[in-house]
Parts: structure tokens; sequence; C-alpha cells
């Protein structure tokens, strides 16, 4: 018999571990060094993650009375449309679902480049590898939630440790040549400072999304009311830490010029202390990473069209859910449209617009807060957001000023995604 009700097996654990495995992904290990290319200043890159740390801290507070408030499957989607009706709900719930698909796409594309790099025999089929790895994800998920939570929990632990081993490795042992001094300060990147920052943004934005993820899952928690808040500030908090700790050691390990010119900065840093050969650690580190963001990003994006289903939004096939607490079809078409992306090399343009449609949803969840409050002020809130309305209101402008910056930044890219919104409204109606 077709079910289409979510099952309440998960707990604060999970939580965290989501937080962790829907967040740290390849950009801590890869991102760096582009970023250090954009700014040049080792003040300046800590601060800049230090920033985005602190807004995504601070959005965390929001989504909590959201959360709570509205404890459905769902996340940005869920918020939107209660606050501006079905077709806003369309719009952030499609935005957050097609910015996952490449997301899950990307990671599932590099995860087949570092097989590539450990079994130089899969060289020539990476297209294979990369669809063959989400095949095995959705397999995986058909069994059910428990083992896939405890799945994630376990990726989260081995990514939590290897990457503080990986700190303690590069602060306590000694190269056998010292690496330049660390502190010196490259030349600005073409365009002046600001520039640079808002690129530096731009990246470091993408390496933290997923900070929201435990929200995803409020309707599957046995208690969110005391289990999101736990898990969200947790998960963020250790999120920063391992963040910044990450990139003082690359900064302690490399000189600035070195890290702005490097690809793999992790990889690099390995190599200088333990010598050439030694990064195949790093590669390891970094596909385990990826399995764990792989994991989450199946388990939380078919969520999102799942709940467009059952809101008469999206197919409404979608709304199955098998024995496990799986919804089946929905993680299907999930891991299909990931896999339409790979087949026609689209992942990377659609990751590059990304971010937009990332910071657009951070938008909208911070302009529900502000309308919720105003249209409803009598609906239960088990958690308020902290500093209300001061907070919310800076990080809603913070997220529009942002948008804009990324328009002007890469005015191609954001073009393609003011075109699907544009095309929205049509798509919305023929579903309808």
């Amino acid at each position: 018999m077709a079910q289409n009700q979510l099952k309440k097996l998960l707990g604060v654990g999970f939580g965290v571990a989501v937080t962790i495995g829907g967040t740290i992904g390849t950009g801590i290990l890869r991102k760096p060094g582009p970023i250090a290319q954009d700014i040049g200043n080792p003040t300046l890159i800590i601060a800049v993650w230090l920033i985005v740390g602190v807004y995504a801290l601070a959005g965390s507070l929001s989504v909590m009375e959201l959360g709570t408030m509205l404890p459905k499957a769902g996340g940005w989607y869920v918020y939107a449309r209660r606050a501006f009706g079905n077709y806003a709900g369309f719009i952030i719930g499609i935005s957050s679902w097609l910015g996952s698909v490449s997301a899950m796409a990307f990671g599932a594309a590099v995860m087949s480049e570092y097989t590539a790099l450990l079994f130089p025999s899969t060289a020539d089929y990476q297209k294979i590898v990369a669809i063959g790895i989400l095949v095995a994800f959705v397999a995986f998920h058909s069994i059910g939630v428990q083992l896939a939570s405890r799945a994630q929990e376990v990726m989260s632990l081995l990514k939590g440790v290897g990457l503080l081993l990986f700190v303690v490795v590069c602060f306590v042992v000694t190269p056998d040549q010292p690496a330049l001094s660390a502190t010196s300060i490259r030349p600005l990147a073409e365009g002046g400072v600001w520039i640079g920052i808002l690129a530096a943004l731009q990246s470091v934005f993408y390496t933290y999304d997923g900070w929201h993820t435990a929200a995803y899952f409020t309707e599957e928690d046995v208690d969110p009311s005391r289990n999101l808040p736990r898990s969200m500030m947790s998960g963020v908090l250790l999120i920063i830490g391992i963040y910044i700790l990450v990139n003082l050691a690359l900064l302690y390990v490399l000189p600035v010029e070195t890290l702005a010119s490097s690809k793999l900065p992790a990889a690099d840093a390995i190599q200088v202390l333990f010598g050439p050969g030694s990064a195949q650690v790093v590669t390891f580190l970094l596909m385990i990473s990826i399995m764990g963001i792989i994991n989450a990003q199946i388990m939380f994006n078919p969520r999102v069209i799942f709940a467009m289903g059952r809101d008469g939004l999206f197919f409404r096939f979608v709304t199955h859910v098998n024995e496990g607490g799986t919804p089946t079809y929905a993680t299907v078409l999930t891991a299909g449209a990931s896999t339409l992306m790979i087949l026609t090399n689209t992942y990377s343009k659609l990751s590059d617009i990304a971010t937009f449609f990332f910071v657009l949803c951070y938008a909208s969840a911070f302009a529900a807060l502000i309308q919720l409050r105003q249209t409803e002020p009598d609906l239960a809130r088990p958690v308020r957001a902290w500093g209300y309305p001061f907070t919310t209101w800076t990080l809603l402008i913070a997220s529009l000023a942002f948008l804009l910056g990324v328009v002007i930044g890469d005015f191609s890219s954001s073009l393609y995604a003011v075109a699907f919104i544009g095309v929205s409204y049509p798509i919305y109606r023929i579903i309808k």
C-alpha cells in the first residue's frame, strides 16, 4: 500500500551530524586557494570565513524559530509558502531543489575525479563512476532512514576527526624544507580589494551552505522543539571552528603566494610536511567528505519536492514513502536530475549560479519570519529568534546586498537564475 507519511525516527545526534555532513564538503579543502588569490591577506582571509560563520550562526537563530513553529519537511519551501503563498513557495522550493541537485551532481563528478587519482584505470570512465555513485546512494537510502541516518553520523564523525587531525599535523610536524614566511601579503586581485572580497565571500557562502540542513528533518524528529536548536547551534559552532582552524593550519604551512596558486591546498600542505606521495591521504579524506555531503543531500533534497507534491505544487507520485521512511520516488527523481546534469555537463554552470539560489532561499526565510510575526502572531513559537527584529532584518538586508553583489560580480551566470524565475510562472501554472 502506498504511504505518504514520513516516520519520526531522528534525534539530536543525527541533527548535528547532518548539519556537519550537509555543509562540510570539498569547499574547505579546495576553496582556500582561490580565496587567497582573491584577497591575498591572511587577516582578511580569516575575517571573511569568520563573517560568513557569524551570518550562518545568526541565520540559524532565525531558522530555529521557523523550524519549530512549522515542523514540516521541506525547509525554505515550507516557510515561503506559509508566509507568501503558493507561487512564492513554488519558486523557493524549486530554487532550493535545483541548487542542491547541481551541487550533488558536482559532488559525484568530483568524487569520480578523486577515484581516478586513486585508481587510474577508472580515468576514462569518470561519468559512469559518477552516475554509479548516485545509483549506489539511491539503493542504500531505499533501505530506510534509520540506516541512512546512522551512516550520516559515522561519516560526519570521520570527517570532523580527519579535519582536526589535519590541523594538528600542520601545527605539530616540522617540514624537511621550511616554507617561506606565511605572513607575507601578496598583491591584491585584479579590480582591487572590494572585488576580491566579494569573490571570496561568494566562495565562502558556497562552502558554508548547509548550515540549515537540520531544519529539513523537523517532521521526522522525535522532539523538534528541543532537538532543532541543539542540533543547529552545536553543528554551526563546530563548522565555524573547523573552518577557521583549517585555514589557520594552511596559512601556517603554506606561504600566501603558494596558497593562492594551489588547486588543492590541503594536499599541497601535506606534501610540504611529508613529501611527494603523501597527498593521497588528503584524497581519501576528500572522498569521505564528499560521501558525507552526498549522503546528506540525497536525504534532505527529495524532502523538498515531497513536501511540494503533498501540497499539490509538484507531481503527486513523489509523495510515496516506503516502509523504511524514505520518500523513494522523490529520491530517484532527485538523483535522476543530477545524473542528467552529469551526462549533459551542465552541473558546473549550474553550480556557479547555485550560490544565487542558496542566498535567495536564505533571504526568503528571513522575510518569511518577519511576515509571519506580523500576520500570524498567535502561532505557537517554541523557540524565538534571538535579537529579533534587529538580527533578522540585518540578515535580510545582508542577504539582499550579497544577491546584488553576486549579480554585479557574475552577471552572465546570474542571468540564468533571473531567467529561471522569469519562466517559473508558466511552469507553476502547468503543474498547478
